[in-house]
């Protein structure tokens, strides 16, 4: 017996090491459904709940596995849900393939059910490669070059195969004129600068003294030449969000992240420095990179289309990092004061002795802020973590030390609400060894958190650490736009726009068998957290937070942030409403537009 389309199509996923596709059924792919059947779910099927979220699952499951997330989805309303994580991956420069059916030919352009333009739709978040498979002599071409171009572009590609295709007998292209022949694989490759411009760069940099480094996800493969270069220089090293796992928060010279949600020593180290390092980001918020025409700058990136636009760069070296470190780190003078380097790492430590205080800040019920400084040293050494968009990600980027060994991400440059949960579960099955940990907002998980909660429940069994928590800040509120609301105007928060229904979380994920935790008051959230990094599968944990406490921007002077961790008062059993009064007046020092207006 011969083999259809859809066969083959899986036979080629499996040819190219494709474990997994995540996916939601539908007509329009019942000949791939029915082709899975018979491979005996190889690759295997992972259902989500929607298919968003099973793109947000690929995008997860590739950044932390460095392999292809692979997605499929029904012709129209499937293919439409895909989208916004689709650009998820687009904009974090992600390799994912979608898989989408579309009508029948016969039907095309007939107006016929579920029949979208698929091209002008993937046109855009696809703009790598896009491909209709008309014949099944096309289909290798189309697959292997989709593939191929998502892990080359680090982009999403997607392929649509219309339905009667999938059931057509599988004939592969033959040795003749208009045919396309295709071969499985391709060689790893390794791009490094001219050795001119790496002299140029080093020129730059031995020139230098207080120099700053800002790393970003592309940065992540040269750990150990990043800290080398870093110690060299003498210089400190600041991090974008996606390069948060990218080098240990341990050490005494990185001063954490950078930007709206980043660091007052990351700040500092960009106000004060007269050189700048860039290695595999681009970090978009040049107001948060020095003044221009202050510092001196290189930049080091695999994408030559992403080079020398963030800043006024002398020298952009387009070259892999770790190869282009490992070139340049001879060329580096050790010869230099450390008085930089010494206060840089003073404000380091300032700031981690800062951030302390303001999370044993009494709140009403809990300080957010606690909840994240709780979980920090609770973190097994292996985990991976997740972080929604939202003021949890300001918890995330703060409070917690990633060590070597962790994994962390979250939707860099969409801030996409949505993919903490499904980040976390495609994290599972790249990793189903490792735990996992998600950090989502009470927005996040109404908006389809709670759902993917019976992802977690239909695969836990599968997972060899079953691990898998799921930390709410319950709050009751759009938080990070509320505070942006006043900050913007000084307007007070729109309560119909803002307010959220208190659902119980805990009690959502007790009825699916799992366990459920909710903590109600600040002396029980370490307990909260143990207790679900300790349970035998996966756990929410929720937290009831105040949502008054505001995320501090990184240029808040020292004294400013001091003031409000001067309040505490230790060994104080009520720590209640003096405390609380005062943070909030406090906080108004902070952000003076969240004062009302006056009324004229």
């Amino acid at each position: 017996m011969g083999t259809y389309v859809a066969d083959h199509i899986l036979r080629r996923l499996r040819a190219w090491g494709v474990e997994h596709v995540f996916g939601y059924p539908g007509d329009g792919i019942n000949g791939l459904l029915a082709a899975w059947g018979r491979a005996e779910d190889r690759p295997r099927f992972i259902q989500s709940r929607h298919e968003e979220m099973s793109a947000f699952q690929a995008v997860g499951y590739a950044k932390f596995s460095g392999r292809i997330g692979v997605c499929a989805a029904t012709s129209g309303p499937g293919a439409i849900h895909l989208l916004n994580g689709l650009y998820d991956a687009k904009l974090d420069h992600v390799p994912v393939l979608a898989i989408v059916g579309q009508t029948h030919r016969s039907a095309m352009g007939g107006s016929y059910q579920q029949e979208v333009d698929l091209h002008t739709l993937f046109k855009d978040v696809a703009s790598d490669f896009v491909e209709t498979v008309t014949v099944p002599e096309q289909l290798p071409n189309v697959l292997d070059r989709a593939i191929r171009t998502a892990y080359a572009r680090r982009a999403p590609t997607a392929i649509i195969v219309p339905g009667d295709v999938q059931e057509l007998d599988y004939s592969p292209p033959t040795h003749d004129f208009k045919m396309v022949p295709s071969s499985l694989g391709g060689s790893s490759w390794t791009t490094v600068p001219s050795q001119e411009s790496l002299e140029r760069a080093a020129e730059i940099l031995n020139a230098g003294d207080k120099v700053a480094v800002l790393v970003g996800q592309g940065a992540a493969g040269a750990r150990a030449e990043v800290q080398r270069m870093a110690e060299l220089l003498g210089a400190g090293v600041a991090k974008a969000l996606l390069g948060k796992d990218a080098l240990s928060d341990e050490l005494p010279y990185v001063t954490g992240s950078i930007g709206l949600l980043g660091t007052r020593p990351s700040y500092e180290l960009m106000r004060d420095c007269d050189t700048l390092l860039t290695i595999g980001s681009s970090f978009p918020y040049s107001q948060y990179l020095p003044e221009y025409g202050k510092a001196r700058a290189v930049q080091i990136d695999i994408d030559p289309h992403m080079v020398g636009m963030r800043y006024p760069y002398e020298v952009n070296l387009v070259g892999d990092a770790k190869a282009t470190l490992e070139r340049l780190i001879p060329m580096i003078d050790p010869a230099r004061g450390r008085e930089w380097f010494d206060e840089v790492c003073a404000s380091v430590a300032r700031w981690r002795d800062v951030m302390t205080r303001r999370a044993e800040l009494s709140a009403d019920p809990i300080n957010p802020e606690y909840v994240a400084h709780a979980l920090d040293p609770l973190l097994p050494d292996n985990a991976i973590i997740s972080s929604d968009s939202g003021s949890a990600a300001n918890w995330y980027a703060r409070h917690l030390t990633l060590r070597d060994g962790m994994r962390g991400s979250l939707s860099g440059t969409l801030a996409t609400m949505g993919c903490g949960v499904p980040y976390a579960i495609g994290a599972k099955f790249a990793h189903p060894d490792r735990p996992a940990i998600a950090l989502v907002g009470d927005g996040a998980m109404q908006m389809n958190g709670l759902a993917e909660l019976i992802t977690a429940a239909k695969y836990k069994d599968g997972w060899e650490d079953p691990r898998l928590v799921v930390g709410v800040w319950n709050n009751r509120d759009l938080n990070q736009v509320t505070w942006e609301l006043r900050a913007m105007g000084g307007e007070p928060s729109f309560l119909p726009s803002q307010e959220l229904p208190d659902v119980q979380y805990a009690a959502f994920a007790r009825s699916l068998g799992l366990t459920g935790i909710r903590v109600e008051k600040p002396e029980d959230v370490e307990a909260g957290w143990r207790a679900a990094l300790e349970a035998d599968g996966p756990a929410v944990v929720e937290f009831l937070t105040d949502p008054a406490v505001p995320p501090i921007p990184p240029h808040a002077t020292w004294e400013q942030m001091e003031a409000t961790a001067a309040s505490i008062l230790k060994g104080d059993a009520d720590r209640g409403s003096m405390i609380k009064q005062g943070f909030k007046a406090k906080m108004q020092e902070f952000l003076p537009s969240t004062k009302p207006k006056s009324k004229k």
